[in-house]
């Protein structure tokens, strides 16, 4: 058994031991999907999965509360899945194990999935509960959030009867959320010829590992390395230098995570393998000293391969080239929410590799005109390349809305329980609230959620107390939602 049995309150982190028993990449939500709704069945609780395949379980007002509001609970079933490299994990198959430290349920070399599995499971305690108190509640389990927001945007907007939602979703306890960044995927592809191994070179494999990886939304202002952007300025910088040519690259796993780890296997001349050792413990050095506080543990390593053959070096120049040139991290700074990210890209996956280049990029903004403009340039720069460019999976950001009755409910019950108001904010992440406020335009929302840090990276943990605390706090609102107009 894993430490989760023995936490405080049972009743919610029982669901997330189911959690991290059923596996639930993006796209793969079934069967805990399956498994969810034939529980709800079996506890009595009306059921429905839509066309895009997001679980809704409805469950009746507690007797005396049936001309409250309804309320809409929201979460998402997937995770992001990333690993460390030499991990043994297959994210499709196997269960989540996490362990206790330090008041914190963390992953060590896995995400845990705590986004967005403990809203999932305060959720789910919310319907098995029979001693809250509450008007009609709805649960909203949305799926392939992580890639792309698609159970969201094909939510059916006649579903749905609450007119107040509670999303569950973000990861700062003692904080209410009112709006978010929305955000659109550009993929860029292209191809590239090949020619013979040069003679007299040798082939390696370059490794760049140990950068902290993390949110590629709520971690961009941090400055955090990308092992992509760093793995291409070593290979430009050694493209004259050292004549080096490039057999293949693959950095970055998700699009919505920055990149921790990337690789090239690249040729060079074997008369310049002593050069290439020393620029390379150079480069490494350089780049520990840029990102000290911040990533100083990544790592260089030039490991044996083997190739016959390596990009034209006209093509290579000229790829390696946009991609040093395309922009990764914050582009600007809102000046209508004072010290939150306005626009940003993550440079999040890079695979090229047999006569194929494929890159993704994922765009963020506090305004849809922004993160237009920001995918246009990234669209621009790679079709004087001659590149494929393709937009995806646009979603809304979501508008704060500072007289929201909801927010003054939350800050009301949680001053009562805790003595304080909570701060509000505006998060640089893509909520699903945008586009469900699209479909249900009436809805008020607001989002919390407890302490989660390393979202979307290895060894992402929860600080357990704090789910006690949102637990608490879910249940006190519920029970103090006012009577319909």
């Amino acid at each position: 058994m894993t430490p989760i049995a023995e936490l405080e309150p049972r009743e919610v982190w029982e669901h997330f031991q189911t959690l991290c028993e059923i596996p639930r990449p993006s796209k793969h939500e079934q069967q805990l999907r399956d498994y969810l709704q034939g529980w709800a069945e079996l506890n009595g609780l009306a059921t429905r999965v839509d066309r895009a395949g997001n679980l809704i379980i409805k469950k009746p007002a507690t007797p005396g509360m049936e001309n409250r509001r309804g309320v809409v609970l929201q979460g998402h079933l997937d995770m992001v899945c990333q690993a460390d490299s030499g991990t043994d994990h297959d994210f499709f198959k196997d269960p989540i194990r996490p362990v206790l430290r330090d008041g914190w349920l963390v992953a060590e070399n896995t995400t845990l999935g705590a986004d967005n599995g403990i809203g999932v499971a305060l959720s789910l305690a919310a319907l098995a509960s029979d001693t809250l108190a509450h008007g009609p509640l709805e649960v909203l389990l949305t799926v392939d959030e992580e890639a792309g927001m698609g159970g969201a945007l094909g939510l059916e907007p006649d579903l749905l009867n609450g007119d107040l939602l509670i999303n569950i979703d973000t990861e700062d306890w003692g904080e209410f959320f009112l709006g978010c960044a929305g955000g659109v995927d550009v993929n860029v592809s292209r191809g590239y010829a090949v020619e013979e191994l040069p003679p007299g070179y040798a082939v390696g494999r370059l490794a760049l590992k140990g950068l902290r990886g993390g949110h590629s939304g709520v971690d961009i202002h941090e400055e955090r390395g990308n092992a992509n952007k760093l793995l291409i300025r070593l290979v430009r910088e050694l493209e004259d230098e050292l004549a080096l040519r490039v057999v293949s690259f693959r950095g970055g796993s998700a699009r919505n995570a920055l990149a921790r780890e990337a690789f090239a296997v690249v040729a060079y001349p074997v008369a310049k393998t002593e050069r290439l050792a020393a620029r390379l413990d150079a480069f490494q050095q350089a780049v520990r000293f840029e990102l000290a506080g911040v990533d100083e543990g990544v790592t260089l390593a030039l490991e044996p391969a083997s190739a016959s053959g390596v990009m034209a070096l006209a093509d290579q120049r000229t790829i390696f080239a946009a991609l040093h040139a395309a922009p990764h991290g914050v582009r600007r700074m809102s000046r209508r929410v004072p010290g939150v990210v306005e626009t940003s890209n993550n440079l999040g996956v890079i695979v090229l590799d047999q006569g194929k280049l494929f890159a993704s990029f994922m765009v963020r903004s506090l305004l849809d005109s922004g993160a237009r403009q920001l995918a246009g340039e990234i669209e621009s720069l790679f079709g004087l390349i001659g590149a494929a460019v393709e937009r995806e999976g646009e979603y809304p950001g979501w508008a704060p809305n500072p007289q929201s009755p909801l927010l003054e409910l939350f800050q009301q019950v949680y001053e009562r329980e805790y003595g304080r108001r909570a701060e509000v904010k505006v998060i640089h992440a893509g909520l699903e609230c945008g586009i469900l406020g699209s479909k249900y335009p009436h809805m008020d929302m607001v989002s919390f959620g407890p302490d989660i840090r390393g979202a979307h990276a290895p060894g992402e943990r929860v600080r357990v107390e704090t789910v006690g605390h949102a637990w608490r706090l879910l249940q006190a609102v519920l029970a103090a939602v006012p009577v319909r107009d």
